[in-house]
């Protein structure tokens, strides 16, 4: 561990430290070596509201021009349900105002000359 850097929990809820998780694959230093850790990383992306790594990971058949990660959401808990090889389902909780929501997706991925990509999702009603 870094004497820079605090330990701090992945917020992706892997258990281990943020910089031995999902920071090496937000800031290149490791490529995502699974459809499920391309998932991880993606949602600590959107905790952080790192915009540019959550459009370089999206595939750029179905990537849009930008997302707004500025909004009142607070991403709090990431929830794997299954994990297949181009497939991750999932449940992200979030609070608006003080007020818990939950996003359940299946999301697609696919992976082009080693580097794994977001490809799309389906959601799924609670």
């Amino acid at each position: 561990m870094s004497k820079n850097k605090p330990h701090t929990s992945c917020p992706c809820g892997s258990g281990e430290s943020l910089m031995d998780c999902c920071e090496p694959v937000i800031d290149g230093t490791r490529t995502a070596s699974s459809a499920e850790v391309l998932m991880r990383s993606r949602y600590t992306a959107y905790v952080l509201r790192n915009e540019r790594y959550l459009l370089d990971s999206w595939h750029s058949t179905t990537r849009p021009e930008s997302i707004d990660v500025n909004t009142s959401e607070q991403w709090v808990r990431l929830r794997i349900l299954n994990s297949e090889k181009t497939h991750v389902e999932f449940i992200a909780t979030y609070r608006v105002q003080g007020k818990a929501y939950k996003m359940h997706e299946n999301s697609r991925f696919v992976v082009e000359d080693g580097e794994w990509f977001y490809v799309d999702g389906v959601l799924k009603s609670e």
